[in-house]
């Protein structure tokens, strides 16, 4: 199975393919493009989003040279919000088994304070309970009469998410999951002990930073500061009177937060690009670095009034473009009350690939979209097709497919049996009415008689 993973930004769009197979997941294709059409994670214009996904797909098939089975896209958390809800189940066999799951989670989705002119993304349980039984990590094949799922749901408008798919259908795809970007820059970004722990994982993107807070072997907490590298391009264009492009320049020459070079260079003038103003290196810094605090100073102080922040043991995952910024890492702790950061790429041990993909922390979503695609999620979630996804969902299928396909075979010879039993019947009835008829057409009649009888007095 080939997966396609589609990470549809602001500034760029990103398409990785994946394919799965016995030995897991290895990227086969790779293709980036300018995003338009997009602002602020949200689709501005249907057709020039489109034509962004168009050319980043069409990149990546040319480097695989194969199509896709399964198409994943991201949405923003700057249109998701998050509601929690909790659902409660009666288990008359006293087995809980994926059906009752199930059951459970659904119960959660219905009883849930939806708003009107909102979809569910995910449903996501963080908890079980087994009758007085708490914090039950997995409680499948458990033995109870009464279980109870406190789950996450993370939701987004109607018209974005109709927007997102008529953008993607526009560039001849069709979308089997949506999942929310922080979610999957997360199993992207995550080692198994930082899921354990708990951990927040924020997102630095063009222009929104996606955080989650990942607790319970789920995610607890989604939200968005809709501040991004772009911030940082425009205050460089502003204050030092400069193109956007060249100050996009500017942002990847000099992308350290520690220069103190006093010497100067020439930047072009806006509106009039012959002319020359000469910049010392140390502006140019002083800018980046004021900028980059700022967003750091929001993200602790939204941190700080969560208190779901609290079970993050493990402390703070930043992914992302803006993490590029030499020395980030150290700004950051200073803030966040000096909890461990670092600064982390797609993890290579869920998958194999080219090594330059991994480690450009620009991937980290769309590569986590692929690990989505191939299983690689919480133990239970309920997707955006409300269809049950869960912890060795596809050994569970195969098995299952291919009984399937014993019992249909089996199913099949009996029907066989039972069509040929019918037609040795219908056969064997044919005989004995064709030779009845053969001696009803040998025996004469009354009529026959007495009229033979007649002819031979004459």
């Amino acid at each position: 199975m080939n997966i396609l993973g589609i990470d549809l930004g602001s500034v760029q769009t990103c398409a990785i393919l994946a394919q799965k197979n016995e030995e897991g997941l290895k990227i086969i294709g790779f293709g980036k493009s300018k995003s338009s059409g997009v602002k602020k994670g949200a689709i501005t214009n249907i057709e020039l989003a489109s034509k962004s996904i168009e050319e980043a797909v069409a990149n990546a098939q040319m480097m695989s040279g194969v199509h896709y089975d399964k198409v994943i896209i991201s949405i923003s958390g700057a249109y998701a919000k998050s509601v929690d809800s909790i659902g409660v189940v009666n288990i008359p066999n006293q087995e809980i088994g994926i059906k009752e799951i199930h059951r459970a989670v659904s119960t959660a989705k219905h009883t849930a304070n939806i708003p009107n002119g909102y979809e569910i993304i995910h449903v996501l349980p963080y908890n079980f309970k087994v009758n007085d039984l708490e914090h039950v990590e997995d409680p499948l094949g458990m033995s109870g009469n009464r279980l109870e799922v406190s789950t996450h749901i993370v939701i987004s408008q109607e018209v974005h998410i109709k927007n997102l798919k008529k953008a993607v259908e526009l560039a001849d795809l069709r979308v089997d999951n949506i999942v929310l970007s922080g979610y999957a820059s997360s199993i992207a970004c995550f080692d198994d002990s930082e899921k354990e722990l708990g951990a927040i994982l924020i997102d630095m993107g063009g222009a929104v930073c996606d955080m989650i807070i990942h607790a319970g072997n789920s995610v607890r907490y989604n939200e968005c500061l809709q501040i991004g590298s772009v911030n940082i391009t425009n205050d460089l264009s502003i204050a030092l009177h400069t193109p956007p492009k060249e100050a996009e320049k500017l942002k990847l020459n000099y992308a350290s937060l520690a220069q103190n070079e006093n010497s100067l260079i020439q930047i072009p003038y806006m509106g009039d690009e012959k002319r020359k103003n000469e910049v010392s290196i140390e502006v140019i810094s002083n800018v980046i670095y004021a900028r980059i605090e700022e967003t750091i100073i929001i993200l602790a102080k939204m941190l700080s009034d969560n208190s779901n922040a609290n079970q993050a043991g493990a402390g703070i995952v930043l992914t992302g473009g803006m993490t590029k910024f030499a020395g980030l890492d150290k700004l950051a702790s200073a803030y966040f009350d000096n909890k461990a950061v670092r600064i982390a790429s797609a993890k290579k041990d869920t998958m194999d690939g080219f090594k330059e993909i991994f480690d450009d922390p620009e991937n980290s979503c769309a590569i986590g979209l692929c690990l989505y695609g191939g299983g690689y999620f919480t133990p239970y979630e309920l997707d955006s097709n409300e269809k049950l996804r869960y912890k060795g969902e596809p050994e569970f299928i195969n098995k299952q497919v291919k009984q399937n396909l014993i019992i249909e075979e089996d199913q099949e010879e009996e029907k066989f049996e039972e069509i040929f039993q019918d037609k040795r019947d219908f056969d064997d009835e044919k005989e004995v009415f064709n030779k009845t008829e053969i001696k009803k057409e040998k025996k004469p009649s009354a009529f026959s008689k007495l009229w033979n009888k007649v002819i031979n007095q004459f």
